[in-house]
């Protein structure tokens, strides 16, 4: 690969300008289903990028009392995480751009920058609402990282490496893992909702109770950038889940296909459940997800050795 061919594919595509413009139409599918759902009409096809656009060009006010450096890089840190992330994943059902053996593991790492900065980002501020949405963000990443973690090691095991594209090539030759590891999908697609802070595991930021969590005292460019991020956060976690769990992931069509048909599960369980204590969120799928996580590596592992 040429400097040229790697550039493009990192800044316009499948990197970098592709995934700010399908984020957004994943997140106008999900508000728009979440709203038919609920019997409403939802928002215009438009919406999120004139969201985007209107934050962008809002003043972004820095807090009295903040640390001014920390409250403007931490959004800018966790998108660039994000981004990087998406190097190394099937990206509209095509190669990753960059590959090597163990890049999974980066991976969940670079996933897991996006809510470690939003509880930076809340800690930062001396906001009481901040602070709340700071700790509900951070007791939540400690429940649903894990077992997000032990649900995508299923495959990783069963198809014998740590590298993302070959186990997506894995999934693709063989059975769907949906159907030999029905427990690890479920628990990956929870613990998605859960890290992404989707309804009903969205008391982080719970508007009836703390105005926006821990977000509360951001505003244009730096709330929009966490929004942006949050979206190909998205987009990404439906991609990986698709490629272990769904029979991998080889063309633009089957990437399509696959992922919507997630989202459409997402918005559904969005729709079905009110929100969740963090109490709730917390415990409860702590004990449970992680132990079923646990329980389906377990049971791989021992296939794999008999």
């Amino acid at each position: 690969m040429n400097i040229v061919e790697a550039l493009f594919k990192i800044i316009v595509f499948p990197g970098g300008l592709f995934l700010l413009l399908i984020s957004t139409v994943y997140e106008y599918v999900d508000r728009k289903l979440v709203a038919r759902y609920q019997n409403r009409i939802g928002p215009r096809f438009f919406q999120p990028i004139a969201d985007m656009v209107k934050l962008l060009a809002k003043e972004e006010i820095i807090p009295h009392g903040v640390q001014p450096g920390l409250f403007l890089g931490l959004p800018i840190f966790a998108l660039a995480a994000i981004l990087t992330s998406s190097l190394y994943t099937p990206m509209a059902g095509l190669e990753p751009v960059f590959s090597f053996r163990g890049d999974l593991i980066v991976v969940f790492y670079l996933l897991s920058m996006m809510t470690l900065c939003l509880g930076l980002a809340g800690a930062n501020t001396p906001d009481r609402f901040s602070i709340i949405g700071a700790t509900r963000t951070l007791t939540q990443l400690f429940s649903y990282e894990a077992p997000f973690l032990l649900a995508l090691l299923g495959p990783a095991i069963v198809a014998g490496t740590w590298q993302v594209n070959q186990i997506n090539a894995y999934a693709g030759s063989n059975t769907w893992l949906i159907v030999t590891q029905p427990i690890g999908f479920l628990v990956a697609l929870i613990g998605l909702m859960g890290k992404l802070e989707l309804p009903p595991f969205d008391a982080p930021e719970a508007e009836t109770e703390i105005v926006s969590g821990a977000l509360t005292e951001y505003s244009g460019r730096g709330y929009a950038i966490f929004r942006i991020g949050k979206d190909i956060e998205l987009v990404i976690g439906l991609t990986l889940v698709s490629a272990f769990y769904l029979g991998g992931l080889t063309n633009p069509l089957e990437f399509l296909i696959k992922t919507f048909a997630l989202l459409l599960v997402i918005a559904g369980l969005q729709s079905l459940f009110a929100r969740l204590r963090i109490d709730q969120t917390v415990g409860l799928w702590w004990r449970i997800g992680a132990l079923l996580a646990l329980l389906q590596l377990l049971v791989t592992i021992l296939v794999r050795i008999i």
